[in-house]
């Protein structure tokens, strides 16, 4: 107990806990400094002890005073006083290591000492901090895994209630299942048809894009043909001027050159009647694109209402759910308003015959209140002769006691008086009992003298 581990409290600090955490009632109003400093009163210490115990491991008082009946125990109420004690000290013998106190003894408990008992009230005050610190932790753990259990649970309700919806959602009603399985259909040949239309599209615009390559290379071809011919006219009209042709090579000259010009004139009208007819075909692929587009805005304005219906009837669905648990507790409320009603009506016929009853029993009360008050006075006026008795008693017990005490004393004089001439005569009765001894080995030396001289 030199090298504690603990602190030491004052005596004053340790009053005002264990008055404040451990005693009760009239306990801790009587408890005071002067029970512990300067000697402490081992039935204070003991009290404090039983009441610790209690605290803790819920073992009452009383409970340590109890003997058990066996048959070899003969005159029990003699063991009751030691009883208590030895529980005491058992159970703070297994108490007292928890608290790094491993030295506490029975004497402890019979003839507590100052600075010891100081200790060991500290050591129990020094555990009790720590199980309240470890107690609130504990029930903040228990309040947040409380708080936590019913977050979970709303939860998991707000899951189900959400998977509940999903499926309501989901799910199409048998009287719109047809009409879905239409629109589903319909959708289905519209994508079919669009997508066909698509390709037909992608198609024609293929071909338009060929068609446009080839009247660029032909357009190419022509630009060209053009640059040729004008330079065949300058290299004709250069010729001409040098060089005088005859008629019949002109002719034919000429005539290959109207056919050249013939043939261009055919191709460029071909080229115009063929750009003609891609022109046509653009505008009906415009067209198409126009049409597709408002079948598609018509897909979407037909989807957004097939939305706003299904909206439309999961709130009619709501409300008709609701209006039924309406008429359910509107019903409720009829059924239940007249089992008040009923139950109203017994209440009154109940407390008219209660109030009937109430008046007989107040009648028969105030007689018999009357006949335990004149009863009352006899028994006050027995008892005030039964307290001069026990008065006169208690007088008569203490003087027995103070006569009690005092042959006690004298007897304890006479003991000790008795115990030292006791001492005396067994010393003296010793030194006779070795001289008798020393005188004895004398004789038998003197006969055996004798013996050997006859």
């Amino acid at each position: 107990m030199s090298e504690n581990t603990f602190p030491v409290y004052t005596a004053d600090a340790i009053v005002n806990f264990y008055r404040t955490e451990v005693l009760t009632g009239q306990e801790a109003k009587h408890f005071t400094k002067g029970d512990l400093v300067p000697a402490p009163k081992p039935e204070t210490v003991q009290t404090l002890y039983m009441r610790v115990l209690h605290l803790l491991y819920r073992f009452r008082p009383e409970c340590h005073s109890m003997v058990p009946m066996l048959e070899n125990i003969q005159h029990p109420m003699y063991h009751e006083g030691a009883t208590a004690i030895l529980s005491v000290y058992t159970r703070m013998r297994q108490f007292l290591p928890m608290c790094l106190v491993y030295d506490f003894s029975l004497n402890d408990l019979l003839a507590p000492k100052k600075q010891r008992t100081l200790t060991v009230l500290s050591a129990i005050m020094n555990f009790l901090h720590f199980r309240k610190q470890r107690m609130d932790i504990t029930l903040e753990k228990q309040a947040k895994f409380r708080a936590d259990m019913d977050r979970l649970v709303a939860y998991n309700k707000g899951n189900l209630e959400a998977e509940k919806k999903i499926e309501m959602l989901t799910t199409i009603p048998p009287e719109q299942q047809a009409e879905a399985d239409e629109l589903a259909a319909a959708l289905s040949e519209l994508q079919t048809t669009t997508m066909h239309e698509y390709q037909e599209v992608n198609a024609k615009n293929d071909s338009i894009a060929e068609w446009k390559t080839n009247i660029a290379e032909k357009t190419q071809k022509l630009a060209q043909l053009k640059v040729d011919v004008s330079n065949l006219k300058e290299d004709i009209r250069k010729l001409k001027s040098q060089i005088v042709e005859s008629p019949e090579e002109l002719k034919s000259q000429m005539e290959k050159m109207k056919e050249n010009v013939k043939n261009i004139k055919s191709s460029m009208e071909e080229t115009d009647e063929r750009g003609v007819e891609l022109q046509s075909m653009v505008q009906s692929v415009t067209h198409t694109e126009a049409e597709i587009q408002q079948m598609f805005k018509l897909l979407q304005d037909l989807e957004s209402s097939m939305n706003h219906s299904k909206q439309r009837q999961e709130e009619h669905q709501e409300l008709a759910a609701r209006y039924e648990k309406k008429q359910k507790e509107l019903k409720n409320l009829c059924i239940e308003e007249g089992q008040m009603k009923r139950a109203l009506g017994m209440k009154l016929d109940k407390e008219s015959k209660q109030n009937i009853r109430r008046q007989k029993k107040r009648d028969n009360k105030e007689q018999h209140v009357q006949e335990v008050l004149g009863q009352c006075n006899q028994i006050h006026q027995k008892r005030e002769v039964m307290v001069d008795k026990i008065q006169e008693i208690s007088r008569e017990t203490q003087q027995l006691k103070a006569k009690i005490q005092s042959l006690r004393d004298v007897c304890s004089k006479e003991t000790d008086k008795a115990q030292a001439l006791y001492d005396t005569l067994s010393t003296s009765i010793d030194e006779m009992h070795r001289r008798i001894q020393v005188h004895v080995d004398d004789l038998k030396r003197d006969a055996k003298k004798m013996s050997v001289n006859f």
